[in-house]
C-alpha cells in the first residue's frame, strides 16, 4: 500500500498499539488520515479506548478490594458455561 495509506487491518493494530505506546509521528500521521477516511476505524478507536477505560476501572476496583482472582475467574468461567 502506499506509504500515506493503511489498510483498516493495520489501522486497528496501530489504535491497539496507541493504547500501550506512544505512536511514532509517521503512525500517527497515516492513522489520523485512515480514520479521516474510514469511520469504522474511527468508531473502533472509540470503543477500544472505552473498553480500556473500563479494565482500569476494574484493576481500580480489585486494587481497593481484597479479591481472590482464582475464585474471580472461576465464577465467570461457572457463568459462561452456564449461559452456553
Amino acid at each position: 500500500m502506499h506509504l500515506l495509506f493503511l489498510s483498516c487491518l493495520k489501522a486497528t493494530e496501530l489504535i491497539e498499539k496507541k493504547l500501550a505506546f506512544k505512536l511514532s509521528f509517521s503512525e500517527r500521521i497515516q492513522l489520523a488520515i485512515h480514520k479521516k477516511m474510514c469511520g469504522a476505524c474511527a468508531i473502533y478507536e472509540d470503543q477500544s479506548k472505552f473498553i480500556e477505560e473500563g479494565f482500569k476501572e476494574l484493576q481500580k476496583s480489585f486494587e481497593s478490594q481484597d479479591v481472590d482472582m482464582e475464585e474471580f475467574k472461576n465464577d465467570i468461567m461457572e457463568k459462561t458455561n452456564r449461559n452456553s
